[in-house]
C-alpha cells in the first residue's frame, strides 16, 4: 500500500513549498491557490497589515487547515500499518505534519509574543509545548519508521516561535500595499532565514549573528523597525526539562543612534571605559558590545557618522569579535550580532575618503534598502488612504477613518498625487498631526509643482523650448519645489546666483498659485 494517493501526494508538494516559502512573495498566493483549487478565494497581490482584515485571507488559511488535519491522520494510519514510503514521500509527510502543527499553536504563540511586548516577563513553562510535543511525538515518532530530517522537537518548537516572531515584527511594523513594500518585507524575511529556510533550520540558525546586516534607505523610511525586525526575530532555543525559552526576545534589541553622540561617547557607549580613561569617567561603565549577549542585537543608526578611528576599532570587532574598553589593553569578546543602517551614499563616503571599503565590505554581507514614500505610492496611489488611516488609528482611535479622510482630501487638493513627500512616511505622520490640529500643512519644502513640471516635459517632446528657455523653466520649478535657492542650486549642481537670475517670474506665480 502507498502512503500517498497521486492527489494526496500533490496536495502535500503544495504544502511542503507553502511551508518553506518567503510569506511575503507572490509564491506564497500560487502554492495556496494549487492546493485549494476551485475553493481558493481571489487575494490581493500583496499581503499586508492594512488589508489584513480581508476575508480571503483568513478563509483561504482555514481551508487548507480543514484539508490537512484528517490527511495527516489517514497517512499516520498508512504509516503505522507498514504503508510504503520512500526518502521522498517522508518528507513530504514530515513537512505536512510541521506545517499542521504550527498552525495549531500559531495564536498561543501570538499570545506569549503580544504578552511579553507589553512588559509580561513571565517565567513559567510554556503551556502549549505539551500539546506540541504530544503531537510531534504522535505523528513523527511512529514506531519503525524514521523520519528523514531526525528533527528535535524542541528545535522545530523554537523555530515555529521565531517564526511567528518574524512574521508578527515583519507584517505589523512594515506597512504598505505596494509591490515596493511587499519586496522590502520580504527582504526582511530573508535576512532572518536566508533564502534557503531548510538550511537554516537545519544548521544555519547558529551562525545568523556572523553575518552583519546594512541597512541603507532615505530618512524617514523605516530603518529602525527592519533592525529591529530583523533583531528580535533571531533563534531563540528551547529547554525542553525546563519547558522555557531560554532568553526574553523582547529585550535583546539595542539601538544606539550614532549622529547623535561625539566621537568619545560613541567609544564609550559602544566599547565601555575604565574610570579615568577621559575627563568625566568617574566610574567604570560597561559598553554595548558587553552588554549584548549571543542572541542579542546592537543596532548602530546612521553608521555613515562614525569617526574613521572608530571605524578601524569597529572593524576589529567585525573581523575577530574582540575590543577594548577605553582606558585598558584587555581584549573582551563579541557574542552578539551587529546591524547598521545609513541614509548616506556610502559609495560615494568611500569615494572622498570619508568611509573605509574594508569597513564597508565587513558590513555588507547583507543588504536592505528600504523604498522612498514616493516610490511606494507611484507603485500603487491608493495606497497612500490606507497609510493615512494607518496613523490615524494611532492617533486617534475611533475617529480614525473620518480624520484619514480629511487628510487624504486635503493632500490631494493641495499637495496633489505627484507631491515628493522628501521626508517620507515621517513626513506624511506629520502632515496627519498637521491637519488634525491646523487643517492644514506646509512642507518644508513647498509642494510638488506637477502641472509646471508636466507642462516641461509636453514642451520637450514638442521640441519647442530654446536651451535657455528649458534652464530658465526648470529652475523655476526646482526652486518652487525646494523652497529656496540655496536648495535648488544644490539640486541643480549650479550656483545659487544663477538660479536666482533664470527664475520665471510668470511661471513661479502659477506654481505658487496652484499649491
Amino acid at each position: 500500500m502507498p502512503l500517498f494517493t497521486a492527489k494526496q501526494r500533490h496536495f502535500a508538494h503544495q504544502i511542503s513549498s507553502l511551508a518553506y516559502c518567503n510569506p511575503f512573495v507572490p509564491d506564497r498566493i500560487a502554492f495556496e491557490r494549487e492546493a485549494l483549487g476551485d475553493d481558493f478565494v481571489a487575494t490581493p497581490r500583496v499581503w499586508s497589515l492594512l488589508a489584513a482584515d480581508a476575508e480571503s485571507e483568513r478563509a483561504n488559511l482555514a481551508r487548507l487547515v480543514e484539508r490537512i488535519e484528517p490527511l495527516a491522520e489517514k497517512l499516520r494510519s498508512r504509516l503505522a500499518a507498514g504503508a510504503r514510503a520512500n526518502r521522498a514521500d517522508l518528507v513530504l509527510y514530515e513537512d505536512l505534519i510541521l506545517y499542521m502543527l504550527y498552525q495549531r499553536d500559531r495564536m498561543d504563540m501570538q499570545r506569549s509574543i503580544d504578552s511579553a511586548l507589553e512588559g509580561d516577563r513571565s517565567t513559567g513553562p510554556i503551556a502549549y509545548w505539551k500539546r506540541f510535543k504530544t503531537g510531534f511525538d504522535q505523528y513523527l515518532c511512529i514506531e519503525g519508521v524514521s523520519m528523514p530530517s531526525g528533527y528535535d522537537p524542541a528545535h522545530i518548537f523554537a523555530c515555529c516561535f521565531q517564526i511567528r516572531r518574524a512574521f508578527h515584527h515583519i507584517f505589523g511594523a512594515i506597512v504598505g500595499g505596494s509591490m515596493p513594500a511587499a519586496q522590502l518585507r520580504a527582504a526582511v524575511w530573508q535576512s532572518i532565514f536566508t533564502h534557503d529556510e531548510r538550511r537554516y533550520i537545519r544548521v544555519l540558525y547558529k551562525h545568523m549573528a556572523d553575518y552583519t546586516t546594512l541597512v541603507t534607505g532615505p530618512s524617514g523610511t523605516g530603518k529602525e523597525l527592519v533592525a529591529r525586525a530583523i533583531g528580535q526575530a533571531r533563534y531563540i532555543p528551547f529547554d525542553a526539562k525546563s519547558q522555557k525559552f531560554t532568553e526574553d526576545f523582547a529585550s535583546s534589541f539595542h539601538p544606539l543612534n550614532l549622529s547623535a553622540l561625539s566621537p568619545t561617547l560613541i567609544e564609550s557607549e559602544l566599547f565601555g571605559h575604565k574610570r579615568g580613561s577621559f575627563t568625566g569617567a568617574v566610574a567604570d561603565r560597561t559598553g554595548w558590545l558587553e552588554v549584548c549577549q549571543p542572541l542579542d542585537t546592537v543596532f548602530l543608526d546612521e553608521i555613515g557618522e562614525l569617526d574613521p578611528a572608530i571605524q578601524v576599532k569597529m572593524l576589529r570587532v567585525l573581523q575577530t569579535r574582540t575590543f577594548q574598553r577605553l582606558g585598558e589593553t584587555t581584549d573582551r569578546r563579541f557574542h552578539g550580532k551587529i546591524i547598521a543602517a545609513s541614509n548616506q551614499d556610502l559609495a560615494r563616503q568611500m569615494h572622498d575618503g570619508r568611509f573605509r571599503p574594508d569597513f564597508y565590505y565587513r558590513l555588507c554581507s547583507d543588504i536592505i534598502t528600504t523604498p522612498s514614500l514616493h516610490e511606494q505610492l507611484a507603485d500603487d496611489p491608493e495606497d497612500l488612504y490606507n497609510l493615512v488611516l494607518f496613523i490615524a488609528k494611532r492617533i486617534v482611535d475611533d475617529e480614525a477613518e473620518s480624520l484619514a479622510d480629511e487628510v487624504t482630501a486635503w493632500i490631494e487638493k493641495h499637495l496633489g498625487r505627484e507631491y515628493p513627500w522628501q521626508g517620507n512616511f515621517r513626513e506624511l505622520e506629520q502632515c496627519v498631526r498637521n491637519v488634525l490640529i491646523r487643517k492644514t500643512y506646509r512642507p518644508p519644502y513647498g509642494a510638488a509643482p506637477a502641472k509646471g513640471a508636466d507642462d516641461l516635459v509636453k514642451a520637450m517632446l514638442e521640441v519647442r523650448l530654446s536651451a535657455d528657455e528649458l534652464l530658465r523653466r526648470y529652475c523655476t520649478i526646482v526652486y518652487a519645489s525646494q523652497g529656496s535657492f540655496q536648495q535648488a542650486a544644490r539640486q541643480l549642481n549650479i550656483d545659487r546666483r544663477t538660479v536666482r537670475s533664470k527664475i520665471d517670474r510668470k511661471l513661479l506665480e502659477q506654481l505658487q498659485r496652484a499649491t
